[in-house]
């Protein structure tokens, strides 16, 4: 299989290549970034996206049980007996008319992708499980990774559940909710805590992987985004294998749109498809990188020659002002997005926007997704503050069928959950009012009463 999969540069101009046991990932000749690469028409392909079906019925099989490895046909790196699956991928595509109106559109035109019924509780579990795979296709003892949390979680309950690798975390100082941080720590996982953010983290531990021969699994690992493509597979499975108008999904590290273009531009190569649903990407505000440079600055992937003084530039004065990520939607908390050239790759092939919300309205957005039924972290709610926007600016129409992606489980940051549906304003100030959070619209605040019987019952029939 070695000659038929392989790493190239995302560059056409370069188009250099590398083995698949390359574990530097980066170009060897411009040090860019790379792409995992298939000879298609030397592999086997299914006819038909409605092919998938039938693994259901071999659900004994754990590669089939995977909600990530029973499309391995469209990802084809690893050997049957090299993966590793701890039942990843089992997750929920669901209709939300209650979401729908409060962001505009239709009843029956969204769908709620929810990631959070992976085993870490996030998103980051499709695309471990293949990095991880592609780290025992090579050998490694140990692996590492930067986090805000999640990729922190995902590479510990791997580590911990197969014992054939050693989880070493990086971390920034006080950038991890404690929903996240118990899980590595729980999982057994070296954690190290260095002065700094998620940028000063994911620089740390590229260069000790580097030094110490450590597999990163970080999403400039570009396995990573391999296991990622099938969050979209399961969208269009859930589809009826008919493509969305929009998929909308918030903007950290940018790996999920960059493996989200990748998948449904291998799907229009092969003909699985034949048109690709548009891309929202989302920033929270305090994080907007991908805002600023694709929206403010006019940045485009320009055939694989983006404008990369314009990019320059603007990473020189955030360093100037010492500019820092600062939202409480965690999981996207990053300033220097790692997979930003795949991302404006991703917009190009497939169209879409960038756009930003701030924390309000991603609080008030996350309470409502709540009360749909179906609890999600901050981050993820993103999604749907961007399509509040997105709609109200005619950019989605109301009538568009839309899917967002909820990346993480409500429990992953339960603290800005409490303290938006608090009553005690001292909490409510402390936790979210110092962040520029002014009012919680869609607060369901505990009833505060006496112990006496009468006053609970007067109570619960007054509010129910």
């Amino acid at each position: 299989m070695t000659d038929l999969v392989f790493q190239r540069c995302i560059h056409p101009h370069c188009g250099a290549t590398t083995d698949i046991s390359s574990t530097a990932f980066a170009c060897p000749q411009c040090g860019g970034l790379l792409d995992v690469a298939y000879e298609w028409d030397r592999l086997p392909v299914p006819k038909a996206l409605r092919d998938f079906e039938a693994k259901w019925s071999d659900r004994h099989n754990p590669l089939n049980f995977s909600g990530v490895w029973r499309f391995r046909e469209l990802f084809p790196f690893a050997p049957d007996p090299m993966i590793m699956t701890i039942g990843e991928g089992q997750t929920l595509c669901r209709q939300s008319d209650a979401v729908a109106q409060y962001a505009g559109l239709k009843p029956g035109k969204l769908y709620l992708q929810y990631e959070g019924m992976n085993p870490s509780g996030s998103f980051k579990d499709n695309g471990m499980t293949a990095a991880f795979t592609h780290a025992r296709m090579i050998g490694a003892t140990r692996a590492a990774c930067a986090s805000t949390g999640n990729t922190s979680a995902s590479l510990a309950i791997y580590c911990a559940a197969t014992h054939l690798m050693r989880a070493i975390i990086f971390i920034g100082s006080g950038k991890i909710s404690y929903g996240k941080l118990s899980q590595a720590l729980d999982y057994g996982a070296l954690t190290v805590q260095i002065a700094g953010d998620f940028d000063d983290a994911l620089r740390r531990v590229r260069e000790v992987s580097g030094k110490l021969g450590i597999y990163l699994v970080n999403s400039v690992n570009p396995f990573r985004l391999e296991g990622q493509k099938t969050v979209m597979y399961r969208i269009l499975e859930a589809f009826r294998w008919e493509v969305p108008d929009w998929i909308v999904v918030p903007g950290g590290n940018l790996g999920n749109v960059s493996a989200f273009g990748k998948a449904f531009s291998e799907l229009l190569e092969l003909g699985l498809i034949t048109q690709a649903p548009k891309l929202a990407v989302v920033n929270a505000a305090g994080a907007n990188t991908f805002y600023q440079i694709y929206e403010k600055q006019g940045v485009r992937w320009n055939g694989g020659r983006p404008d990369t003084g314009r990019i320059d530039s603007f990473m020189q004065r955030m360093d100037a002002d010492n500019a820092r990520a600062d939202t409480l939607a965690s999981a996207i908390e990053i300033n220097r997005p790692v997979n930003l050239p795949k991302a404006l790759r991703a917009l190009e092939r497939c169209g879409g926007v960038v756009r930003e919300a701030n924390d309000q309205e991603i609080l008030d957005a996350k309470a409502q997704v709540g009360a749909g039924g179906l609890g999600c972290e901050p981050a993820s709610a993103a999604s749907v503050a961007g399509l509040k926007k997105l709609v109200a600016e005619g950019v989605i129409s109301p009538d568009d069928r839309v899917a967002c992606v909820l990346t993480g489980h409500v429990l992953k940051d339960p603290d800005a959950t409490v303290a938006y549906h608090t009553s005690d304003p001292a909490t409510f100030e402390a936790k979210l009012g110092k962040r520029g959070v002014k009012r919680a619209a869609f607060a369901n605040k505990a009833v505060q009463v006496p112990n006496d019987l009468a006053e609970i019952v007067k109570a619960i029939e007054y509010n129910a």
